[in-house]
């Protein structure tokens, strides 16, 4: 499966927050963060879902994979979503494996395995 997604009872803030608490334990840290709804809003285009995609790194991590292939970095940052469907909290994100999968080279995928498995268990603390 290319994702990774999960349900929450936490709203959307308070997932946020959880999130950027354990990304933080994993010596990730948030590059970026996008409110999509308060962006669309700004472009004058109505969306009236509470939608929020975090862009987090490792500096290490990415030094490691972009040592190894330069072509990583269009992966890079990892995207990590946040957001409200059918009245649940979704926290998400497209597996490093998945992505890492379409460029040779095996170190480049025992990193990813170790990066997903790190991010999956940020996810899951916070549910």
């Amino acid at each position: 499966m290319f994702h990774y997604t999960v349900e929450t009872s936490k709203s959307v803030d308070e997932a946020i927050t959880s999130l950027e608490d354990s990304l933080k334990q994993e010596n990730f840290g948030v590059l970026w963060h996008l409110d999509m709804r308060q962006k669309l809003d700004e472009k004058g285009v109505g969306f009236d879902t509470d939608y929020h995609i975090l862009e987090v790194c490792n500096p290490v991590e990415a030094k490691r994979v972009l040592s190894e292939n330069s072509i990583v970095g269009y992966f890079l940052p990892c995207k990590i979503a946040v957001f409200e469907k059918n009245s649940k909290t979704h926290i998400g994100m497209p597996k490093p494996t998945a992505l890492i999968g379409m460029v040779e080279g095996a170190s480049l995928q025992a990193i990813a395995t170790e990066v997903e498995s790190r991010l999956i268990s940020c996810i899951d603390k916070c549910t």
